[in-house]
């Protein structure tokens, strides 16, 4: 052991680096036999701690090492090439014959090919290419010299569907390869749990190596000259857009964060309109434009080219942009773990600060920032709460078993019983899976397309013909969407790809914003849009669903204190003094709630009667709770109400007045009796409807097409409803079936942290107000309602009468 970890001491003394504490305490867990997760700040060297000891170890053996020898997961393909070139150059340092290789959906189909002639010892791929993989027959001996399996960003995978991806790709590789297995991740709420999760039933020695570094994070917001007392969404922003150019002048290169891919355009397009000079020194980078146009943004900025990239989540991850000076965030991130990560990608160096800069969409959002910053200081980070269950996933690994050396299904059942996500699978369960894709189940037995699976006379169930297997090999994976098209140029060059729903809402000849241009649209031809470069200076931007990301429950409980502050008027915090203006306003017409008090504003206007309700649990709760109250005021009185929410609070609006007293007497709070309540206010059955959607083509009940000839996404939505009805008329106890409603009360309306919320407000003392006018705190949600309603340029005049 001594001599593998001085070998990778000296080749550190050759490049001038030294060995951290926690690197140490990896390769000698490894040498050990051990296994666990590697926990470091972003910028830590933590890849070469979870790579060096089996590369070293591999040298003292001095003998050739055939196969693959480490699988490594990068949960994004932006990850994988900063990680090629970090093994490569371990590699050549430890004097290895050793090659890499990169597996995603970006590889070419030749060197798919060449791979599968001669493996690379280290092979960096992405859950979805691991399975594709182990659909491919001989994966047995591809993968039987595997000395160690890393699971890279592990906290970002751990709380989807591609974790249990992983979960299930290990049940089958610890009973062919004598690996260990690693995670490496930031620092997450749940971080023992997370490490259950990625060993199963195989944790009992596992270890948990933390590194003892105190990252420092320099937190800067960005203040207006004059903060305005109606505060709301989407209005601040790109005011403040001219106090971006000094930070992007004063650095070298500066990531510009947005949540969502439609702010990105906006932001970017904002960008070169006001400042024409910044063109060809500014960039834009998300995950709907082209894989080349992203390589070449990543590429520049690496090479510092760049002064500035504005980008989502598709640079949060790994890469390793050694020039990059300053983040800045626009918006609130809505969670303390998104804000960490996206300001680690400055200062990415040990020793080095990261700083970020914060530049709030409306005023209230700086009490995020000075939220955030107390998170950090007090190392508050969300957990993630994993999936279990998932049978949507498990149906569809075993037909990709089948499709590749056959499934056995008594050894396959004690495979993933040994998984965190299936310890609790009962052997009828079992039986029902196997039962729905051998034969369709109870529901689908007398369809021949959905009698997936043969058996063998081996025993071993086969995929019952090629054009199965075809398609299920195309369809592997949990990231489900909207349909995509292709955008092109009429002569050929592609752009990215954008929702079908958004290009069917506009014509040939409408002008729409995408990748930095403006484009007007010629005609859609199958699933590709063609386009061509406009002159004009205005045009619509695009829109993703499901792009708007809900506020945490840890950054929650910390927005409630600074709210608190502001009640009080302790001035500790500078953000709580810039929103004086605000807090006084909202003081002198209505009131600033305590930690210890719940506020409801109740007010007339003519747009009906309103009674604004502020839990400040972030929007998915707050469109369930909202959805709750309605229901139950509406039993005590034949009442009807259009709601609207944001991350602080929801409005219940009505013609008619609200018995707002005598619903709190009934028990408006109460959690007795609350799931089946839920089921009734929601419409639980087109919530599960919903998602179901993505349950379907998960487990392989709907197909989307080959390429060139994809299904439309109406078509895919009407056969996936099909089935639900189907399944809740004859076979109500469909796993599936069951599976789309608790996904939809715990996943989409977070069913557990309403509870929580509804105890929290039935133990606070009740303020009820009358406001005579609008106050800061409801008017963001208010105009949330109207923006929906009415165009922009009325929005503004009926904004400013408002406000008189």
């Amino acid at each position: 052991m001594h001599q593998v970890i001085a070998d990778i001491e000296t080749w550190f003394d050759r490049l001038g680096w030294k060995a951290l504490d926690f690197q140490k305490e990896a390769w000698k867990a490894f040498l050990s036999g051990q296994q666990g997760i590697i926990n470091a700040p972003t910028g830590s060297g933590k890849s070469y701690a979870g790579l060096l000891a089996c590369l070293a170890q591999a040298k003292r053996k001095n003998k050739k090492a055939t196969g693959v020898q480490i699988i490594w997961i990068s949960p994004i393909r932006a990850l994988a090439k900063e990680l090629a070139i970090t093994s490569q150059k371990a590699i050549e340092g430890m004097d290895l014959d050793w090659s890499v290789g990169v597996r995603n959906g970006d590889t070419s189909s030749a060197e798919r090919q060449k791979q599968k002639r001669k493996a690379p010892q280290i092979l960096i791929t992405t859950p979805e290419s691991l399975h594709i993989l182990l659909a491919s027959k001989g994966y047995v001996d591809y993968f039987r010299n595997v000395k160690l399996f890393v699971a890279d960003e592990w906290h970002e995978l751990i709380g989807t569907k591609r974790a249990v991806l992983i979960e299930l790709a290990l049940s089958r590789l610890k009973h062919i390869s004598q690996m260990q297995i690693w995670g490496i991740s930031a620092t997450i709420g749940n971080i023992d749990q997370a490490q259950e999760v990625l060993l199963g039933n195989d944790n009992m020695d596992a270890v948990l190596i933390r590194a003892k570094i105190e990252k420092k994070y320099r937190v800067f917001p960005i203040y207006p000259d004059t903060m305005e007392k109606f505060p709301w969404a989407g209005h601040l922003g790109l005011k403040l857009s001219e106090k971006l150019i000094p930070i992007i002048n004063g650095n070298k290169s500066t990531l510009i964060f947005t949540n969502t891919r439609s702010q990105c355009e906006i932001w970017y397009h904002h960008l070169i309109n006001s400042h024409p000079e910044l063109s060809g020194a500014i960039a834009m980078h998300h995950g709907s434009i082209d894989r080349e146009l992203r390589t070449w943004v990543e590429e520049a900025l690496h090479l510092g080219k760049l002064k500035a990239v504005v980008c989502t989540s598709s640079l949060d991850l790994g890469v390793d942009f050694r020039p990059v000076d300053a983040i800045v965030q626009i918006g609130g991130p809505k969670g303390v773990a998104r804000f960490f990560q996206r300001a680690g990608r400055s200062g990415h160096r040990p020793g080095e600060a990261s700083q970020i800069y914060f530049l709030p969409t409306h005023a209230l959002e700086f009490l995020e920032s000075a939220a955030l910053r107390q998170a950090i200081v007090q190392k508050k980070i969300e957990a993630k709460e994993p999936y279990i269950r998932s049978f949507d996933v498990l149906i569809q690994y075993l037909v990709t078993l089948s499709v590749s050396d056959g499934l056995n299904p008594e050894e396959i059942f004690s495979e993933i019983k040994s998984t965190f996500s299936f310890s609790s699978i009962s052997l009828d369960e079992w039986n029902w899976c196997l039962s729905f894709i051998i034969h369709g189940g109870k529901s689908l037995y007398a369809y021949d397309e959905f009698k997936k699976l043969v058996k063998d006379e081996q025993g071993l169930f086969r995929i019952a013909n090629n054009r199965m297997a075809r398609r299920h090999r195309m369809s592997i994976g949990t990231i489900v969407g909207a349909t995509m098209l292709n955008v092109k140029f009429q002569r050929g060059a592609s752009l990215g790809h954008i929702e079908e729903y958004f290009l069917s809402s506009i014509h040939s000849g409408d002008v729409f914003w995408f990748a930095g241009r403006a484009l007007e649209l010629v005609r859609i031809k199958e699933m590709t849009a063609i386009v061509k470069k406009s002159s004009k200076k205005t045009g619509k931007i695009p829109a993703w669903l499901g792009g708007k990301l809900p506020l945490s429950s840890m950054l929650a409980e910390v927005l409630r204190e600074k709210i608190e502050m502001g009640a009080l008027d302790k001035k500790k915090d500078e953000e709580v003094k810039k929103l004086a203006p605000i807090f006084e306003t909202q003081k002198e017409l209505s009131h600033v709630p305590l930690s210890s008090q719940f506020l409801i504003e109740k007010m007339e206007s003519r747009d009906g009667y309103h009674v604004f309700f502020y839990p400040i649990e972030g929007k998915f709760v707050h469109e369930g709770m909202a959805s709750l109250f309605a229901w139950r005021i509406a039993r005590l009185k034949e009442i009807s109400f259009s709601i609207a929410y944001n991350d602080y609070g929801f409005e219940l609006l009505s013609d008619q007045e609200i018995p707002l007293e005598e619903a709190i007497d009934s028990g408006l709070f109460d959690t007795a009796d609350l799931f089946n309540h839920i089921q009734a206010s929601i419409n639980s059955n087109e919530m599960a409807k919903r998602r179901f959607r993505d349950i379907a083509a998960i487990a392989g009940l709907i197909f989307k097409g080959y390429p060139g000839n994809k299904q439309k996404e109406r078509h895919l939505q009407s056969s996936s409803q099909l089935f639900f009805e189907v399944f809740k008329d004859l076979e109500p106890e469909n796993l599936l079936y069951r599976q789309a409603f608790s996904e939809a009360l715990e996943f989409q309306l977070e069913e557990t942290r309403l509870r929580n919320a509804l105890k929290r407000i039935s133990s606070q003392k009740l303020i009820i107000t009358h406001p005579e006018r609008f106050t800061p705190f409801c008017f963001p949600i208010l105009v949330d309602r109207l923006r929906e309603k009415i165009s922009f340029e009325n929005l503004e005049s009926r904004i400013k009468k408002m406000t008189l």
